[in-house]
């Protein structure tokens, strides 16, 4: 059975969902753009047997607070030591991590710091190689390089409400997509201040590619068990990122699946089942 719970992290009030048995094997389930954890909610009762789930909103998601941008940077570096604070309160030892869009490069910052506690990972659609970067990555590093204000208020697009219902769909076979997911995004992404808490992270994800090479050698170094889990239409992290995770991790498994980026809303129950079998494979206990 979910539940539902916040607690304050440095001066942040984050709200998690959680599941399962905390004997069991540990997932913290860390969500992606313009998501929050809502987006487990049908994974999350295909786990709750054989796992205990821990899935939090970051900060400025969600029903995590949304502080202003005066008071806190949005970055991926500070909402990556907020999730490892939030963490820390579990007092875990050990624990997997799911990985998706954003959450890919805030959990392999995780990993990277907490090698000797991650037991496996487990990325859908969670890009760490310039391989996986799609046809619209051009434009966004064109961006980066030269940040003029013009360039900025372009992208106020990704987060539209039809910008998100596209991202949900694209890739997907018709009327298999539940309108829920993406009209609450949109709901969650019109919160006020949003947008621009939202243009400062698409300005900062440079500092993710910036990061590859150093996610790469973390996994080349400690070898954990991956599982890739792909929604194969996507068009923003597209399939070559998966097959890419056989460079450095050749026993990783790898599944594409007929879906697009966010699979989860069509193939839950299929990407638990992969799951439950990969941790019995890799005798993750």
């Amino acid at each position: 059975m979910k539940t539902y719970h916040n607690v304050e992290v440095n001066g942040i009030k984050i709200f998690y969902r959680q599941a399962g048995n905390p004997d069991k094997p540990v997932i913290v389930l860390l969500h992606g753009f313009p998501s929050a954890s809502h987006m487990f909610r049908d994974l999350m009762p295909v786990l709750e047997e054989d796992f205990f789930l821990i899935a939090p909103d970051y900060p400025g998601f969600g029903n995590s607070s949304s502080p202003d941008r005066t008071d806190f940077q949005y970055t991926f570096e500070n909402i990556t030591h907020i999730i490892d604070c939030f963490i820390s309160k579990f007092k875990l030892t050990k624990y997997a991590l799911y990985v998706f869009d954003y959450g890919a490069p805030i959990g392999f910052r995780i990993a990277m710091r907490n090698p000797e506690r991650i037991t496996a990972i487990i990325s859908q659609n969670g890009n760490v190689y310039r391989e996986g970067l799609g046809a619209k990555w051009a434009a966004r590093e064109e961006f980066w390089r030269n940040p003029t204000y013009e360039k900025r208020e372009s992208y106020r697009i990704a987060f539209a409400p039809e910008t998100i219902r596209k991202q949900y769909i694209d890739g997907t076979k018709d009327n298999r997509v539940s309108p829920d997911g993406y009209i609450l995004d949109s709901a969650y992404m019109s919160g006020p201040g949003n947008g621009e808490k939202q243009l400062d992270l698409i300005y900062d994800y440079q500092t993710n590619v910036k990061m590859y090479p150093r996610f790469q050698q973390y996994l080349q170094q400690y070898q954990p068990p991956l599982l890739a889990v792909w929604g194969g239409n996507d068009v923003s992290f597209i399939p070559a990122g998966a097959v890419a995770f056989k460079k450095d991790l050749p026993d990783s498994e790898i599944h594409l699946l007929d879906t697009g980026h966010f699979a989860l809303e069509t193939h839950a129950k299929e990407i638990g089942e992969l799951m439950i079998n990969f941790f019995e494979y890799n005798e993750i206990r």
